[in-house]
């Protein structure tokens, strides 16, 4: 298991403990979190990229919330997934899960609605800060490592 998986497990366990004791939390852990870590996981580290997916889920989250409080109907909810789907083509975000986003307000009905978008916004400003650090520790280990192989080859042919 490599240092960037380990981060994010660590990461979603700390969500859901925080969604566990405190009840004004509770929208930080939503099942997306694990596809959206998933999805930065098996692609190379491009924070760019990562950042428009982040940016692309916060805003369908606040579509998704503008529409159900308009109405929490079926029109609404059909409005969403459109706009949500012609935003994810029109701006080649290549990340299913803003689809998923976009539609918590519809089955969760939280009390205060605003909190879906600032809990996107801060359980995934959270995940990318995770995977930086992280990456940053395994290109530090990483080069600990080298360091200590070249002092064990150097140690081999110096006793020759």
């Amino acid at each position: 298991m490599n240092i960037k998986t380990f981060a994010i497990c660590l990461y979603i366990m700390f969500i859901y403990w925080l969604s566990l004791h405190f009840p004004s939390m509770h929208m930080l852990f939503f099942p997306t979190l694990g596809a959206f870590s998933f999805l930065f996981l098996s692609r190379a580290l491009n924070i760019t990229e990562f950042s428009k997916i982040a940016i692309g889920a916060v805003l369908s989250s606040i579509i998704g919330t503008a529409l159900f409080l308009i109405s929490p109907g079926m029109l609404s909810l059909f409005a969403n997934i459109l706009i949500t789907i012609w935003l994810i083509n029109k701006f080649k975000w290549n990340a299913p899960p803003i689809l998923a986003v976009s539609l918590i307000p519809f089955f969760a009905h939280p009390d205060q609605l605003w909190a879906i978008p600032i809990s996107v916004f801060g359980a995934m400003s959270g995940l990318l800060l995770t995977l930086v650090i992280a990456c940053a520790v395994e290109d530090r280990v990483r080069g600990w490592s080298v360091f200590l192989l070249r002092r064990k080859d150097l140690a081999k042919t110096e006793a020759k």
